[in-house]
């Protein structure tokens, strides 16, 4: 048949012109386990527990096979339906985010650090800025002018990240808290018992400057698809 792959016609036309790869499907694959590392992240704030820090740790290390997937693709491709740049972009941005939930993890992990209210809080946002991210990387094959509102929302979760980070920093640092905690709990504080308090209030805004971290790259995830459907639409 003409049309066959043995074809030796088809065989040089396909040295010539090879076939383009689906550079949308596999950022959307990509963004797609950044769904479910956040997903994970946030399961881990609910329990604390080992299995649900270590599905965090697993997803990482699959993100990190899909990345280098994707940048080999692309280093091999012949063409691609965008400028090389947006999608390098968009596939270190979108790995970062997956970074960040690991290293929240091992970070709290080092520190021994227990989730709380605001961990609780912050990881629920990134996930709301990784569905975003994913949801706007899906639209941009079909419909990439559809992609903005969802580059919009990503950013967005960045700035409430950001206001739950400094809400948990007025907490942290409010001094008259803090000592009516330490003498509810222990009568008349000993030194060694301040000292394990203020301890204790630093290591928790390691984690929380963490995550807040993590915020900055979703937003910079957002940006780089905003980027994209400017150049696509």
């Amino acid at each position: 048949m003409s049309g066959s792959s043995n074809n030796p016609l088809s065989k040089v036309v396909g040295r010539v012109f090879p076939k383009q790869a689906d550079f949308f499907g596999l950022i959307a694959e990509q963004s797609a386990l950044a769904v479910a590392s956040t997903t994970a992240l946030a399961a881990y704030m609910d329990s604390g527990s080992d299995e649900d820090a270590q599905r965090v740790l697993d997803l990482e290390k699959e993100g990190d096979a899909l990345k280098d997937r994707n940048l080999d693709t692309l280093n091999q491709a012949f063409s691609t339906p965008m400028d090389r740049e947006e999608l390098y972009r968009a596939i270190v941005t979108i790995d970062h985010v997956l970074n960040y939930a690991k290293t929240t993890v091992r970070e709290m992990q080092v520190l021994g650090v227990a989730p709380d209210n605001v961990t609780r809080e912050m990881a629920g946002l990134l996930h709301d800025g990784a569905e975003a991210l994913h949801a706007g990387y899906t639209a941009l094959k079909t419909a990439p002018s559809g992609a903005e509102g969802h580059a919009q929302a990503a950013r967005k979760s960045e700035r409430n990240i950001e206001k739950a980070y400094r809400r948990a920093l007025a907490d942290l640092f409010d001094v008259e808290q803090q000592a009516a905690a330490l003498e509810a709990t222990s009568g008349t504080p000993t030194g060694g018992q301040a000292l394990r308090q203020v301890m204790e209030v630093f290591k928790k805004r390691e984690v929380y400057r963490h995550m807040s971290n993590a915020g900055d790259r979703v937003a910079r995830a957002g940006e780089v698809l905003r980027d994209i459907v400017v150049k696509l639409v």
